[in-house]
């Protein structure tokens, strides 16, 4: 308000302690507060009596008015922010609130569903897989191969053959050596 420092404050205190005496400088003190206080009142009072005129003649929407023109940034995102006030105070017994619960509803349904689905071919593939360890006790047992292992070498046996025929298709060359002789004799 004044715009004291401690440096003018500290002359003030000096000059007062010098002019008033030791003595009498705490009851000036608690006398200029007492001033001082009663004039800050004063300020504020004044102060609110203005503000509620503006109100009244509304010379606040204008003064709004103004300040968003001079900042319209300012102003917009004044607005975002209570738009994103507005969107994250959801009611839960509103319209939304009642899609969440559904929702949630739904998703305890579903895996509830997929866990039950889990379970089933866990057990089927359980129940397969001991089927399979029976089947191949009991052919340990009998001393007969399994059934997979009598196909495997019927397949086995067939590779060979097309095998051999393979080389057939070629002609060997005969006697070679009824022309390699030399013709001196004659």
């Amino acid at each position: 308000m004044f715009d004291l420092g401690w440096t003018e404050l500290l002359l003030i205190g000096i000059v007062a302690l010098i002019v008033v005496g030791p003595k009498d400088l705490p009851g000036l003190f608690r006398s200029v507060g007492r001033f001082v206080g009663k004039a800050k009142g004063m300020a504020r009072e004044f102060s609110r009596a203005m503000e509620e005129a503006a109100d009244d003649s509304g010379m606040r929407d204008i003064t709004k008015t103004i300040r968003s023109a001079a900042n319209p940034m300012g102003t917009a995102m004044d607005g975002v922010k209570d738009a994103a006030k507005s969107l994250t105070d959801i009611d839960p017994d509103s319209e939304t609130g009642k899609l969440s619960a559904e929702r949630q509803e739904a998703k305890k349904k579903i895996e509830a569903a997929s866990a039950r689905k889990a379970a089933e071919r866990k057990q089927r593939e359980a129940q397969e897989a001991l089927a399979k360890a029976d089947a191949a006790e009991a052919a340990l047992k009998t001393d007969s191969p399994a059934p997979e292992a009598k196909a495997k070498p019927a397949a086995a046996r067939a590779a060979p053959k097309a095998k051999k025929a393979a080389p057939k298709a070629k002609p060997k060359p005969k006697a070679k050596a009824a022309a390699d002789t030399p013709k001196d004799s004659a």
